[in-house]
Formats: C-alpha cells, structure tokens, sequence
C-alpha cells in the first residue's frame, strides 16, 4: 500500500454489498476507501471525521436520497468532490445532481475502470 499519496475516499451506499464491492475495486488503485457510510446521517458524519478527497454517493438511499446528502455536503464544504451512483440514472435525477454540484456522475453498474476514470477526471478539472 503506498504511503498517504492514496487519495481518501468516502463511498456512500446503503448496500454493503456495493460498499464491499467499491472497496475491493479500488484495493490496487491510487484511491482507498478511508470509510463509508449506509445511510444519510452517517454519510455527513463520517465526511465530517474523515474530510476525504472525494465522495462515491448513491442516490437512492433509506432516510435521505443521495440528493439531499450531496446538499448537506456541499453546504459544509463548498469544494466537496462528489460522484454520485445509481442505477435509476433517470437523467433528470442525474442533471440535478450537476446542477447542484456534483462533479460526475457514474451508472451502476460498472466497471472499475469506469471508476478510475470518473474519479481522476475529478482530481485532473482542479489541476486545470
């Protein structure tokens, strides 16, 4: 595992499956899940304690939808990086998303390297 250069990220899914997945997806990557959260209130709790490089968020979610998350978020932390995931991807859901700031957006399901894509793209907007 490389020293601290791996970039923290935060997924956010209310299916440990999905989170087992992401994890597992990343394990040879430059990103490392520093932790993840099931639900809405956990997801601001833990960018709270963890403050990662990025966040991996689903949309559909028990108590808040990833919307509202992403909102709560963006509200803390103005420069949040967050893709948001999901498999409803209605495209109007995913517009509010952009809109409200998100910075990508990811169909499930996919590929790790549609992951390590989405996820350097965000990194690589800032450097430019």
């Amino acid at each position: 595992m490389a020293s601290g250069a791996n970039k923290k990220i935060l997924a956010v899914d209310d299916s440990r499956v999905t989170l087992k997945i992401l994890r597992k997806l990343l394990a040879d990557t430059e990103f490392e899940i520093a932790g993840d959260a099931s639900n809405g209130a956990q997801a601001v709790e833990q960018y709270v304690k963890l403050s990662p490089d990025a966040v991996v968020l689903d949309i559909v979610m028990p108590d808040m939808d990833g919307v509202q998350i992403l909102e709560k978020i963006l509200t803390m932390d103005p420069k949040a990086r967050v893709v948001m995931v999901s498999s409803l991807g209605t495209k109007e859901k995913v517009i509010e998303c952009l809109e409200k700031g998100a910075r990508s957006f990811l169909m499930k399901p996919y590929e790790k390297e549609d992951l390590v894509k989405v996820l350097r793209k965000v990194f690589e907007e800032e450097k430019a």
